[in-house]
């Protein structure tokens, strides 16, 4: 264990960065009392991902992707579609 003085600390905080990197516990004290841990921040881990795991979870209807009656003028003519030669822009 490393224990350093608030100016010492001041003085050498990269060399004690260094040591509290490599595993090494770094106090700084103050008046001789220690005030302070010097410690690395963990990463955060990566959330754990199960393929399958909204398996039951959620409903979807059998006609999710129907066509919708209300919204039947909106919709481009399918004729109108099949006619255009492939490669053309619509007119807008």
């Amino acid at each position: 264990m490393t224990q350093a003085t608030i100016h010492e600390a001041k003085t050498h905080l990269s060399r004690l960065i260094q040591k509290a990197l490599a595993g090494e516990d770094v106090v700084i004290a103050k008046g001789g009392k220690p005030v302070v841990r010097l410690v690395p921040i963990e990463p955060p881990a990566a959330p754990v991902r199960k393929l399958g795991g909204w398996k039951g979870k959620f409903w979807m209807a059998d006609d999710f992707d129907a066509e919708l009656e209300d919204f039947r003028d909106y919709m481009p003519d399918e004729a109108k579609l099949a006619k255009r030669p492939s490669g053309a822009k619509r007119k807008k």
